[in-house]
């Protein structure tokens, strides 16, 4: 029974992350993440990773994370989210200017106590491709 509470608190821990991006509320990150967070081997710490995220948004101004999928097996996470969204200017090196995408990120967190460690994250770019036609 204690491994499904921590499950299943560790999900809504997520799942309040998730609505802190969706949200905005980026100065709450550090209820959410760890102050040396690393991003796909990349060391990165809370300030980096919120600005990271940052950018996305003003490259992407009505981007919404979609939960499609959540995995929890302490102390990892493992989520498939879905965007439709409609880019400003380059996505990735892709030049989208202005259309609208979809495309899918697989994601993977190591959490450490009840906040984000590591996150090993893969974007569907060849989805992106496709809908720009290259």
């Amino acid at each position: 029974m204690q491994m499904n509470r921590h499950k299943d608190e560790l999900a809504a821990t997520y799942r309040q992350y998730i609505s802190c991006l969706n949200d905005r509320t980026f100065a709450s990150l550090g209820r959410f993440v760890d102050p040396v967070v690393v991003h796909n081997g990349r060391p990165l710490g809370l300030d980096g990773y919120r600005q990271m995220l940052e950018s996305d948004v003003r490259a992407i101004p009505d981007l919404q994370f979609d939960i499609q999928l959540l995995t929890v097996d302490p102390p990892y996470v493992g989520s498939r989210l879905g965007f439709d969204c409609t880019p400003t200017g380059e996505l990735f090196g892709l030049p989208v200017n202005g259309r609208r995408i979809q495309f899918t990120e697989n994601v993977f967190y190591e959490f450490s106590v009840s906040r984000i460690k590591t996150v090993w994250s893969v974007i569907d770019e060849a989805a992106i491709r496709r809908q720009i036609g290259e």
